[in-house]
């Protein structure tokens, strides 16, 4: 098969051993110190640092290099407003007749429930819309075409974990907002119909009497299988 690839030399910036180890370190202990935040102040936010967290998260790598990902940043209040409601709604029938008393059970150690100010709160909030397919133009008739995209799921899930590394560096929290369904989001922000809802991201400064809940991570044992030396 002919191939149009065109290619360039690696830019790879080299380090010694020690350098290695140091900024490994580094990076494993600022990650360790991460939570999932749920109450923000209102304390504003530079928007450089969620455009530079977002700019990063768009490096990731993805199916065919076709990055089907977009971010929508929310500051406006009567959007968020809408958010919220449309959020506490779904959040609400799932607490109270969507979820599996077994689901509950593995959420009760949280204590979260459908109430959600934080999306008040938070200065922006990130929606990550996944493109389930492209969407370009005949150059001759302009009709519309469907572009397949390839392995979308996974991409996206690697871009938001960059996009969530980055906010955590720039000493911004962050909480993975996952409500089921999340049809009303792309609704409210009028996003194409190629696009689905990822995740909704509210970042922002913890409030300073912010709380989070005792847990533990697995052990490097527990999560690492190794075959060879």
């Amino acid at each position: 098969m002919e191939t149009t690839a065109q290619y360039q030399p690696l830019e790879f910036e080299s380090r010694s051993p020690e350098e290695q180890l140091e900024r490994s370190r580094a990076f494993l202990t600022q990650m360790k110190q991460r939570r999932t935040v749920r109450e923000f102040s209102t304390r504003p936010v530079p928007l450089e640092l969620v455009e530079n967290a977002i700019a990063t998260a768009a490096t990731a790598p993805s199916g065919a290099n076709q990055q089907p990902w977009t971010f929508v940043v929310i500051s406006d209040p009567h959007l968020k407003h809408q958010i919220r409601m449309a959020a506490e709604r779904e959040e609400k029938e799932s607490y109270e007749s969507r979820m599996s008393q077994e689901w509950l059970e593995a959420l009760s150690y949280l204590g979260t429930d459908w109430h959600k100010p934080h999306l008040e709160d938070a200065p922006y909030l990130i929606v990550v819309f996944r493109q389930a397919y492209g969407i370009t133009a005949d150059p001759e008739t302009g009709a519309e075409i469907h572009v397949k995209h390839y392995y979308s799921e996974e991409s996206v899930g690697i871009a938001v974990g960059l996009l969530l590394a980055s906010l955590h560096l720039a000493g911004l929290a962050t909480l993975t907002h996952t409500p089921s369904p999340m049809k009303f989001l792309s609704e409210i922000l009028g996003r194409p119909a190629n696009e689905r809802p990822y995740v909704l991201i509210p970042v922002g400064y913890p409030a300073e009497d912010a709380r989070v809940p005792v847990i533990t991570k697995k052990s490097l044992d527990q999560v690492m299988v190794r075959f060879g030396d």
